[in-house]
Order: C-alpha cells, then structure tokens, then sequence
C-alpha cells in the first residue's frame, strides 16, 4: 500500500518552507538599495556634498545606499553611465551629456561673471575687444564655455600671448587670487572673469576684490542679453539672471540684475533606473538637505531643476526622470501601488496552490478509499474461495488474510481513517477468518498456527 500522505510532520514542514520564504520576500524588500554612483571633478565641490549624502543616507537607514566611483573630471563620471558602470552620476551637460542619464536635482548653478572696476565701459561683450580677462585656475571646461560665447560674438580667445592685444582677440590671463588686486593696479588685466555659483561666498569675495580696484567703489558688469539665441545654438547652457544688490547694498553691487549665461553640475540616473528607487533619492536628497549643510555649503545650492509642465519636463533637451517627477509633484507611488503586483500575484499563486493542495488531498483520499475497497473486495473473494478451498488453499488463504489485516493496521497507523470505513474491514477481516476456520472444521483439518494470534483491529476514533 502506498505510504504518500499528508502526514503532520509533512503539514508542518510546508507551512514551515512558506514562512520561510514569506520571511525571505520581507528581508529582500527591506533590505537597502545600494547604488553606484560617479563623481567629479575631483577639485570641486561635488565630492564633498555626495560624501555627506551617502553618510546620511546610512545613518538614517533609509531605503537607498550609494557607492561612490571618484573621478576626475566631469566627462569621465558621465562616461561611467553611458557605459553603465554607474546608477547615478554627477554630470556637466555642457562637458558631456550621456545619452542614458536623466535628471534627478542641480546640484550647482554656475554663471559666468566678467567683471571690471568702475569706470571700465565693460558692460558688452563687443567690449572686450583687444581686453584682457583675468581668471583664476580654470577647467577645460570652462575655457570652452568662454571661448564658445567670445566665439558667438565674432571674437576669438587667446590663451596665451604678450604685448598689445590684437584687434578681434580676448587674452586670458592666468592670475592667483592673492595676485589680483596687484594685477588689476598694473593694468596687467582689464576685468576678471569667473565661472561660478553666484551666490558662493567666492564670487562674493572675487567681486569684493573688482570693486576695491575702483576708486568709485563701483564694479562694472558684462551683460549677455542675447541668452535665448545663444542657448538655441548651444542647447546645453543656461540663462542665469544675477539679481541687483546680490554682491552687496551699500552701494548695491550689481546696481541692476546681470542677464548671463552658465552651466549647472546635474545629478542624472539612468534612464532605465527604476522609477521609484529615483524618487527615493530625489526625495531622500532635499529631506536630509539641512543635515548636508552641515558638512558643507554645497548643500545650499541644491535646487530642483525648473520646469512648468510634466511634458516639458519629460521632452526637455535635457529632460528629467520620471522617478524625479513623481517627487516633485507629490506623487509617490506608496506600499500597496509599488508592491501591489507582487501582492496580486503572490495570492493569485497562493490561491492556486491552496487549491492544489486540496486536489492533492482529496485524490489521495480517494485513492486510499479505493485501496480499502480493493481489501473489502479481496476478502469477498477470500469467503466464496474458502468454501471449495482444499486444506493447502485454505492455507494460502489464511496467509492473505492474516498479510492484509497486517496492511490494513499499518494504513490505520500512518493516516487518519474513516471510522466506519474501517468497521466494516474489521467484520470483514474477522468473517474471512470465521469462514476459513469453519471450511477447516468440516473437513477435519486442524488449523496452522497463526502467524499473529493476538491481531485484533479497532476502529481508530
């Protein structure tokens, strides 16, 4: 007879293995997200802030990690995503623009600032013909936003050189900070130009310097009035208005809001990113934004980027991610919507393996049923048999009989049975019995020996 059942050891174990792996899908789903992310450049900004976010991140526990990749420069963190080594990455759109990263936050505007002591008639950039620029230790990147708006106004940049300015050309100058007001005092530089978050404490102090090399205390700013047609041609700049009085009010530095042109360092992911881990570290960005402030002034300029409808947003030269708009309009997907799915599905699986199960049980059922129906057949055949059985038959007889109620009492033992079901095996059982040894009797026979004299069955309750 077959041993499969549903015993309760097997019942236990089962439910056991599926609150196990309950348990398992509960820690997987907990369990934080750890992210890769590419930073540059390495002499900016940038390190710092990610540093300060990733530390947060960890030490509130929040649902994301990140693992930060250092580069150097801007260009090599944004190939990092294009070439999928990274999740996320801070990114120059006007360096290198991956054709896989989408927008999650600014993490810095820059504008480009020339500046030059009052009275310089330096307030066009026709102006800076034959000038020379001032500028601190700069990047190519930089360079290549300067040389494209000089480009743009029919003059061409020159990096190097001595002696009077040609006619049509700008020279750079290469200056330390310290060097400045010296410089400014020997009319080695006409005006200074830097690239740079205005608001930085920087730009105030470089500006602070302009206006000191005046005798009037007045700073002339270069104002870029043509942003829109610029950024038509050069689609990966910005317009950046610098507002009046933001360097200083007494007197008001600038005495009126500066129309210029910059860039912005950007935090992208990758398009393919899942669109709620996006939102959580958009989201996780601007809630731990006072923590980073912290640890350093970058987390100030951390700002979401301007858009006015969610389709600008997503057709946008440089659109953002769909994760980054769903924070931004409030509209997070929460448990049930992110999970709901796997819910549905895991019941609708449930569901089917209930039904399974109770398949399995009531066809084993029925199987065990007809096994007892095999034995209650068997032993009617046993009682006609036995009436024209000679004496060897009726041993072979008594031998079945005795192997099948040895079958049917291990059956009773491993399983639950039917009460009734097995009354009516013991009256069989015992009338085969009765029958064989009245066959015996009337032929004179003794009976053999029983293999098991004292087996007796009872109906288990």
């Amino acid at each position: 007879m077959s041993r499969t059942a549903f015993r309760p050891e097997r019942i236990f174990l089962v439910t056991t293995l599926v609150l196990a792996m309950a348990a398992g899908l509960a820690l997987y789903f907990a369990q934080a997200t750890v992210l890769t992310i590419a930073v540059a450049p390495k002499d900016g900004t940038e390190p710092a802030l990610i540093q300060a976010y990733a530390e947060a991140l960890a030490a509130s526990r929040r649902s994301v990690r990140l693992k930060i990749l250092p580069f150097d420069d801007v260009r090599e963190s944004a190939q990092a995503m294009e070439q999928r080594r990274a999740d996320l990455a801070v990114v120059r759109p006007d360096v290198d623009l991956p054709s896989n990263g989408l927008t999650l936050a600014i993490l810095r505007d820059q504008a480009m600032i020339i500046a030059a002591p009052s009275p310089s008639g330096l307030t066009s950039f026709p102006a800076l013909a034959r000038k020379r620029l001032g500028i601190l230790a700069h990047r190519d990147a930089d360079f290549w936003l300067l040389k494209s708006l000089v480009g743009y106004y029919g003059l061409t940049l020159q990096s190097e050189g001595s002696g009077p300015v040609p006619a049509g050309q700008v020279r750079l100058v290469q200056v330390a900070e310290a060097d400045l007001p010296a410089a400014f005092a020997q009319k080695r530089i006409d005006a200074l130009v830097t690239i740079i978050a205005p608001a930085a404490p920087m730009a105030l102090r470089l500006v602070g310097i302009v206006q000191a090399a005046s005798r009037q205390r007045k700073v002339d700013f270069v104002d870029v009035p043509d942003g829109a047609a610029i950024i038509e041609r050069l689609p990966r700049l910005q317009s950046v208005t610098v507002p009046a009085g933001l360097f200083g009010g007494s007197p008001k530095v600038p005495a009126e809001e500066v129309k210029t042109i910059g860039a912005s360092y950007r935090l992208m992911a990758r398009a393919s990113l899942n669109r709620t881990l996006a939102a959580d570290v958009t989201q996780h960005l601007f809630e731990l934004r006072s923590r980073l402030s912290d640890a350093t002034p970058a987390a100030d300029y951390v700002a979401a980027p301007a858009y006015e409808t969610t389709a600008a947003a997503t057709s946008a030269r440089m659109p953002i991610h769909p994760g980054a708009i769903d924070y931004y309009e409030r509209e997070q997907q929460g448990f049930l919507e992110r999970y709901g799915d796997w819910i549905y599905l895991l019941a609708v699986l449930g569901g089917g393996l209930g039904s399974a199960t109770a398949w399995a049980r009531q066809r084993l059922r029925r199987l065990r049923r007809e096994r007892i129906d095999v034995v209650m057949d068997r032993l009617l055949e046993i009682l006609a048999e036995a009436r024209t059985a000679d004496a060897a038959g009726l041993d072979v007889l008594t031998g079945e009989v005795d192997t099948l109620a040895a079958d049917v009492v291990r059956y009773t033992r491993e399983r639950e049975t039917d009460t009734r079901t097995m009354a009516a095996v013991v009256i069989a059982i015992e009338t085969a019995r009765s029958t064989i040894a009245d066959c015996r009797r009337l032929s004179g026979e003794a009976a053999p020996p029983r293999r098991d004299p004292t087996l007796r069955l009872a109906a288990r309750t």
